[in-house]
């Protein structure tokens, strides 16, 4: 896979619109790393803007944060917190269970680190892409996904925390060599750190190494459909 020629691609179709963000795993860190304030997605609108971007352990202050990077284990506080504080889940349990079934591997004393496409050297040792997209955005990149799938998870949306849509299921996904990609960042209290109009996209290395081939293959290529919605992300409206 070459990097210049996927970028090459992503501008047929969808113009100047932003290049998603690559994220991987290091043993040190290989860019900025500061002791974020609360959710860490905040922190990543200069890895959007192409500035690498580490966090790890000490850098990350939310304790789910911490949990759904693989930094730590599932401390009791954070159950009880998410359904009785935040009222995302019936039963503490029920958290307790999907974080256990989720299975998210240990990344402890690793660093996490994200930066725009554009600036990584290649593919290799990428966990996933991760896509910051506005409606129209994610109609082709939704498109793209099914273009070679009858799956019907194809495209998922479990529950979780922003960083648990983007981070947590992708790295799982890709350990599995698993082929679903991840709509997120309907978690409410993420909502406030990113546009009003942008969702995540995220695809794991696994499924992007297929992908790779057929968007230039999809609709995305120029059809009569898709031009139409090009033009508008390209015209802003």
């Amino acid at each position: 896979m070459n990097k210049e020629h996927f970028i090459e691609n992503y501008r047929i179709a969808f113009g100047d619109y932003e290049l998603p963000v690559a994220f991987w795993y290091s043993d040190e860190s290989t860019g900025v790393s500061e002791k974020t304030k609360g959710c860490f997605i905040k922190d990543l609108k200069p890895a959007r803007e192409g500035q690498l971007m580490s966090f790890n352990l000490d850098t990350i202050s939310c304790g789910g944060g911490k949990v759904y990077t693989g930094f730590m284990e599932l401390p009791s506080y954070i159950p009880e917190f998410v359904s009785t504080k935040e009222c995302y889940k019936k039963t503490p349990g029920m958290v307790t269970q999907f974080v256990n079934d989720l299975k998210i591997p240990d990344k402890s004393g690793k660093f996490l680190n994200f930066v725009s496409i554009d600036k990584v050297e290649n593919f290799e040792n990428l966990e996933g892409l991760i896509f910051f997209a506005t409606p129209d955005v994610l109609s082709g990149l939704v498109s793209w996904t099914q273009f070679d799938t009858n799956a019907p998870d194809a495209v998922s949306v479990p529950f979780g925390s922003g960083c648990s849509s983007m981070v947590a299921q992708t790295v799982v996904e890709n350990q599995n060599n698993g082929s679903r990609t991840f709509l997120g960042m309907f978690d409410p209290s993420v909502r406030p750190h990113l546009e009003s109009n942008i969702l995540s996209f995220a695809i794991p290395m696994s499924r992007f190494k297929i992908m790779y081939h057929t968007l230039s293959l999809s609709c995305l290529k120029g059809t009569h459909g898709w031009l139409k919605v090009k033009n508008r992300i390209e015209s802003g409206e």
